[in-house]
């Protein structure tokens, strides 16, 4: 059989199979079998007879999604709470990789404007950051404290607080994703002029050295997750241009969905920051290798959990290192809602 009439015989199959797995809860465990055996079926056609073929590769992921949602659900209880960070979240940031490569550049591309709009005028700082919180920083470098403002609040009431203020950043940072890229893109442009200007001023005063060291102990976790969540808002707002294969309401769902696994993600990663900002980094006296440890090491985590996790966890659930039908979703004729 030609492989254009396989697919033109099989395509509602496959249509139906996709709608199952975004109403999962709704099917009986009959029709979810069903659908799987179906699909298998398929997967094992194509296999035979079109082995370097998108649509295989489309099928097998479509197969791997049914068999983890039939399968691995039903031992599911307790052990989601693991499995959902050490396998959901990185199958998802996998997905949306481009999305957080999209996020960072974002992110510094606004620190390199506030680094250099800071270096041209040193009032700029005002503008972002207010006369406040600028005047009690120079304050505090004047009587040669630059990191008291870490040390002006009791311990617990600053680590809840930032916490729960971060962890609010993020969640605004996913939801603006409503607006496409625009909403979650301010954000993290907002953020990234923040954080370029400010570092750029205490630059100006000699202080970028202890500064660093200071604010990339928690700020390491801190700004890493907020690119997370920039991805995540990114992946709500692609929902609504990237249409592939789906209408446009189940698109959106669909991001919307990932986004949310990924904003969550995020919440244990805040929580650390807050703890360190709250506890450890008013300590400006511990020594600079114990301090500069701690940001490798948190670097470390992010660039493993985020990055090399995912594309692992990725390799393993599907068996192959093939592109998967997100990557390079099959070309149907797409319904409207």
């Amino acid at each position: 059989m030609k492989e254009l009439v396989f697919i033109r015989n099989n395509i509602e199959r496959w249509h139906k199979a996709e709608f199952v797995m975004d109403t999962i809860a709704q099917h009986t465990p009959d029709e979810l079998a069903e659908v799987y055996t179906a699909i298998t079926t398929d997967l094992a056609f194509a296999r035979t007879h079109y082995p370097t073929s998108r649509i295989t590769a489309y099928l097998n992921n479509l197969a791997s999604a049914l068999h983890n949602e039939i399968y691995v659900r039903k031992r599911e209880k307790w052990t989601r709470v693991l499995t959902f960070w050490t396998r959901e979240v990185p199958l998802v940031m996998y997905r949306e990789r481009r999305m957080l490569m999209i996020s960072l550049l974002v992110t510094i591309f606004s620190m390199l404007i506030g680094v250099v709009s800071q270096a041209a005028d040193p009032e700029f700082v005002r503008v972002i950051l207010g006369d406040g919180y600028v005047d009690m920083t120079l304050e505090n470098i004047a009587r040669g404290k630059p990191m008291d403002v870490y040390a002006g609040t009791d311990e617990t009431q600053m680590f809840l607080g930032i916490t729960f203020n971060n962890i609010g950043v993020a969640f605004r940072t996913f939801v603006l994703g409503i607006f496409t890229a625009i909403g979650t893109g301010w954000c993290l442009f907002q953020n990234g002029i923040m954080l370029g200007c400010f570092e750029t001023m205490l630059w100006q005063h000699g202080l970028l050295r202890e500064s660093l060291l200071a604010v990339m102990l928690h700020g390491t976790l801190e700004i890493s997750a907020i690119i997370v969540a920039g991805a995540a808002g990114l992946a709500l707002g692609s929902g609504w241009l990237h249409l592939g294969t789906y209408s446009r309401g189940v698109s959106f769902r669909r991001g919307a969905r990932r986004g949310l696994k990924i904003v969550v993600g995020t919440v244990p990663i805040f929580t650390v920051a807050g703890f360190i900002e709250g506890f450890i980094t008013r300590h400006t006296g511990l020594p600079d290798l114990l301090r500069l440890s701690v940001i490798l090491l948190s670097l470390a985590f992010v660039i493993y959990y985020y990055v090399v996790l995912p594309r692992r966890t990725h390799r393993r659930m599907t068996g192959k290192q093939q592109p998967t039908a997100d990557e390079q979703p099959y070309n149907r004729r797409r319904t409207t809602d």
